[in-house]
């Protein structure tokens, strides 16, 4: 029996446990504002709460490609320049659709905005707002974007 769940442990459930963070490439949209610089947020779809565009790896795309990509769908966000070097990343833990939750290490790119469109893929499913960086920080949940924000 202690073979048997040895075996089990090592062949399933470590792996399982011991497997790499999924991936997702994320926004921070930013103007320049009367005060400085300004930061958008948005609320996620399910439950509401403040967080930057982000999503999975896009075919074709490289990780500001696809996070300028997201900022589109979520957020209609032209943007002026996409930065190809990342700010930082943050870990969080996210809800699949089988309600199982995964690990997700989320890197994030700085994307000057020209302008938000009025209508976008995701419009009327989510609110956005600008805030400083400082304020947006105090609304996110993750640690580690907190501290990329106040940063910021």
């Amino acid at each position: 029996m202690a073979t048997l769940l040895k075996s089990a442990w090592t062949g399933v459930f470590d792996p399982l446990l011991r497997r790499p963070d999924r991936v997702q490439s994320a926004a921070l949209c930013w103007r320049k504002g009367k005060k400085g610089k300004e930061v958008l947020l948005i609320t996620s779809r399910d439950t509401g709460r403040w967080i930057i565009p982000k999503g999975w790896p896009i075919d074709g795309l490289d990780g500001a490609g696809t996070a300028a990509q997201e900022a589109w769908e979520e957020a209609g966000v032209k943007p002026a320049r996409v930065k190809r070097e990342p700010v930082g990343l943050y870990h969080y833990i996210k809800k699949l659709d089988n309600g199982l939750p995964a690990p997700v290490e989320t890197t994030v790119y700085p994307i000057e905005v020209d302008h938000l469109e009025g209508d976008f893929p995701e419009k009327g499913q989510r609110k956005r707002s600008w805030m400083s960086p400082k304020q947006a920080a105090a609304l996110v949940e993750e640690p580690e974007l907190k501290d990329l924000l106040l940063g910021f």
